[in-house]
């Protein structure tokens, strides 16, 4: 008789100096509904914990001068060790890594798990990055005070995608991104508001209308808003 493989939960393991800042945003709505049914773990580590000195020291100053304080490789590397029970990648949230899109939550979706590292200060010690081999993840071209708030946002992106976390797979589907384009307009009731009326298509019943109208509205607000992805649209259209 052959026993069935235990079902093995999507799991997140943070190391951050802000350990309070989780679950934060994601013990609420849908992601916090899916945290308390058991469909994803959440692991946080303080990275002082894994400090060696009284006075708990997990930065330095830079080799080569300049602004601001780095963390240390070793003391980072002990809070990493900690959490090696914790499948999937390691990644480093960093303003100079690679974009963060759906196409890459969807990856992290379809893994047993990651584990993020906060950056602070003036970044984490090369050493560690490539000992570890941790990759590094921006959310776009700006840069926080801190990667916690950019973890929450890549775990919200990516549990949402878990099987289960959302009742309706349609709405997934037609969600920004998913096509290539960005979503189309939505209304709801009043019918009129402010003088605004709800565009008729909507009302009419006609789902091939409907979806018709969806298309083009998605199609217009992509070339409005992001030529970079109408120019991707476009040019997968071609080759189609």
């Amino acid at each position: 008789m052959f026993s069935k493989k235990p079902h093995r939960v999507w799991t997140a393991g943070v190391v951050t100096l802000f350990p309070r800042s989780f679950p934060g945003a994601l013990g609420m709505s849908i992601c916090g509904r899916a945290l308390d049914r058991g469909m994803w773990a959440l692991k946080t580590l303080d990275i002082r914990d894994f400090a060696v000195d009284r006075h708990k020291t997990v930065d330095s100053s830079p080799y080569g001068g300049g602004p601001g304080m780095v963390l240390r490789p070793d003391v980072l590397d002990r809070a990493l060790e900690a959490v090696s029970d914790v499948p999937g990648r390691r990644i480093c949230l960093s303003p100079r890594g690679r974009r963060f899109d759906q196409a890459f939550a969807k990856e992290l979706a379809h893994e047993p798990g990651v584990v993020l590292v906060c950056g602070r200060y003036e970044g984490i010690d090369q050493r560690v990055i490539e000992a570890r081999e941790m990759e590094e993840v921006s959310l776009g071209d700006f840069v926080l005070t801190g990667g916690e708030i950019a973890a929450q946002a890549l775990l919200d992106a990516t549990v949402r995608l878990l099987p289960g976390a959302i009742g309706s797979e349609q709405g997934l589907n037609e969600e920004s991104f998913e096509d290539g384009l960005l979503e189309y307009p939505q209304y709801t009731h009043p019918k009129i508001w402010e003088g605004r009326s709800v565009p008729e298509v909507l009302l009419s019943g006609n789902h091939k209308k409907i979806a018709e109208w969806k298309k083009q509205q998605s199609e217009l607000a992509t070339r409005n808003f992001r030529p970079d992805l109408w120019e991707a649209y476009e040019g997968v259209k071609v080759q189609t």
